[in-house]
């Protein structure tokens, strides 16, 4: 059993930094998401269910690997796996979180080449060119991110801000048929509605929707810092954080979804931004505000994927001269940059990614930790919890089966 801390932060620090762990950009491509199955007003009721049953299950393997942190005493998701299933397969989590690190850098490449094009009124990948050369490299070659850790506000404070200005335009209906703004963008992300309402869950498409939601609610590799850095760590002290912190970020994602999906119905872009007109001043503070917060946020990410990287290649930390760190940087965000030039869909990057590594880290892994740890330590009394996670792993195969083979072919 771990040792309880005395000193650290306290449940609501913790639960405003979980929350703003979870709720980032990619909130604003749910809406494509719900606009993947259906077309009336109605399909949101579903879709509203999948975000707060989606929500509990991440939450649900967001508080397993707390528990077995707590019962093994582990510092890191690595460690977690190291130390139940075994210090021989340690590489499935490491390769996981880094290569989902990396989708994250490549959506938020993607969102910024849209954001800055749409401002500046540019081609789109010209402007990421320009931004990547004079801003994200230079930052993220710096080799001291502690300044930029205050501007992490400014993710929640942009996205405070937009779910506002989504929520005006709605009710003053700007982008409807006969609203004052609808003219000034192109047909194809007019608002557009049909009869495809709640029943249309049940198609196939409804998987994309879900796949997004196992990377929306992505924040499971941090899960052992949330319980290690909060005072008095005991178990149910951490599960309020994470009931918290979940149930805040549900009622979030699921009002922004609501908002963007009951404007926009079947046309939603997989960056709902990118459907407001360009004049749109309430929707103009948004996109900058968005893209400060990406800005300072990116290097955060990218320094994560960055070390994620290099520890694959088992250059240890004192091996890792300014040189190599400045060599891989730039040919790190060299990839990311060109993938982010070629792809357009963010929706689609976060719903495969979603399917693929986000379930893994989500459901499948921690439920592995979480039964390896019982049986090590004798815990019978949870064998009814053991089911349970297993149960949720065994649906996050198929779901991300599914969804990734769904979120593939709508490429087609």
């Amino acid at each position: 059993m771990a040792p309880i801390t005395t000193e650290g932060a306290s449940i609501p620090n913790e639960v405003f930094n979980l929350v703003k762990g979870i709720v980032g950009v990619g909130v604003l491509s749910l809406p494509a998401g719900v606009a993947a199955f259906g077309s009336a007003p109605s399909a949101f009721i579903p879709a509203g269910i999948l975000i707060a049953v989606i929500g509990i299950l991440s939450g649900y393997g967001f508080a397993l690997i707390g528990k077995v942190c707590a019962y093994t005493g582990a510092k890191s998701y690595r460690e977690a796996w190291s130390r139940t299933v075994g210090e021989g397969t340690s590489w499935i989590p490491a390769y996981s979180v880094t290569f989902k690190t990396f989708l994250a850098c490549l959506a938020f490449s993607m969102v910024l080449a849209d954001t800055f094009s749409s401002l500046l009124e540019t081609t789109r990948n010209t402007t990421l060119l320009v931004v990547t050369a004079l801003v994200l490299l230079p930052l993220c070659l710096l080799k001291n991110l502690k300044s930029l850790a205050p501007f992490s506000l400014l993710g929640v404070m942009g996205m405070a801000y937009t779910a506002v200005a989504m929520t005006v335009r709605l009710l003053d209906g700007s982008y409807s048929n006969e609203g004052k703004l609808v003219e000034q963008i192109t047909s194809n992300l007019r608002p557009q509605f049909g009869n495809l309402g709640a029943a249309s869950v049940l198609s196939p498409n409804a998987l994309i929707l879900v796949c997004m939601l196992s990377t929306a609610y992505m924040a499971h590799f941090n899960a052992p810092k949330f319980y290690l850095e909060l005072k008095q760590n005991t178990l149910p002290r951490f599960n309020k954080v994470v009931g918290l912190g979940f149930g805040i970020s549900i009622f979030l994602m699921g009002f922004i979804t609501m908002v963007g999906f009951l404007t926009f119905g079947k046309s939603c872009d997989g960056l709902v931004l990118n459907n407001y007109a360009g004049t749109d001043m309430w929707m103009g503070m948004s996109r900058i505000a968005v893209a400060v917060s990406l800005v300072f946020s990116y290097p955060l990410a990218f320094t994560g994927c960055r070390d994620g990287f290099l520890d694959l290649a088992k250059i240890p930390v004192d091996k890792r001269s300014a040189r190599t760190l400045n060599l891989v940087t730039v040919m790190l965000l060299g990839v990311i940059t060109s993938a982010a030039c070629k792809l357009r869909d963010v929706s689609f990057v976060l719903a495969f990614g979603g399917a693929t590594l986000g379930n893994a880290l989500t459901y499948v892994y921690p439920a592995l930790m979480y039964r390896a740890v019982v049986a090590q330590q004798g815990r019978t009394e949870e064998k009814f919890g053991v089911n349970v996670s297993m149960a949720s792993a065994v649906l996050g195969v198929v779901m991300g089966a599914v969804g990734a083979t769904m979120a593939v072919r709508s490429l087609g």
